[in-house]
């Protein structure tokens, strides 16, 4: 299973901590993949949610409300948008098998009340007190900037256009909604059929909007 994901947005924190117990429950292993979101929504031409005003409140007050289901406090960043970059790569410059426990600290820093992740001596303390060398990391974050754009590019020629997307054996589940589908799918009762989408490939469109 593979979870790709933005500090940016909260419902990427809340998906991360529900995928956890997901991949738990069914004996699989959980892949953090950092993209930008930003490259995302540039590639497909759409916005953030945070981008329009009438959904910005909305946005955060239904995060809220996704978090506090999920048993997780959501305490708003310093800023938002923020610049997701630093932490984004600096997840990269740590080793695959240590990232499950770097990306959950940098979580807390983002959405748990943290302090943030976008100021350097807050990301290393964070991936300190995770049982980190928190100030290398972050040095060898930079190095990581190609990588994170390969991500991100590979994301979108897979038809990633937002976050969190979880992939679960090649089929892709987006947003926190999807994740009790991508739990049917591991049941092997995923009520979608391939057949189904032939119907909706060739459905002629007869109206359209102006841009």
């Amino acid at each position: 299973m593979r979870f790709l994901f933005d500090f940016l947005s909260p419902y990427a924190y809340t998906a991360w901590h529900l995928s956890l117990g997901l991949a738990a429950r069914h004996g699989r292993a959980l892949e953090p993949e950092p993209v930008l979101l930003a490259g995302l929504l540039g590639a497909h031409g759409t916005k953030g949610p945070a981008e329009v005003p009438a959904k910005r409140i909305y946005t955060f007050k239904d995060a809220f409300r996704k978090a506090t289901a999920a048993g997780l406090p959501l305490l708003p960043p310093p800023s938002h948008p923020f610049n997701p970059l630093l932490a984004l790569r600096t997840v990269l410059a740590a080793d695959p098998g240590d990232r499950t426990r770097l990306v959950t600290a940098l979580w807390r820093g983002a959405w748990g009340g943290g302090g943030g992740v976008e100021d350097p001596a807050n990301v290393a303390r964070l991936a300190r007190e995770a049982g980190f060398d928190g100030e290398e990391l972050v040095a060898r974050s930079s190095a990581c900037k190609e990588r994170l754009r390969e991500l991100t590019e590979s994301a979108v020629r897979e038809g990633v256009f937002g976050v969190p997307t979880l992939f679960v054996d090649g089929e892709m589940f987006w947003g926190v909604d999807a994740l009790p589908f991508a739990e049917l799918r591991l049941l092997g009762r995923d009520p979608f059929e391939p057949s189904t989408l032939a119907h909706w490939a060739d459905l002629p469109a007869t109206a359209g909007r102006n841009r």
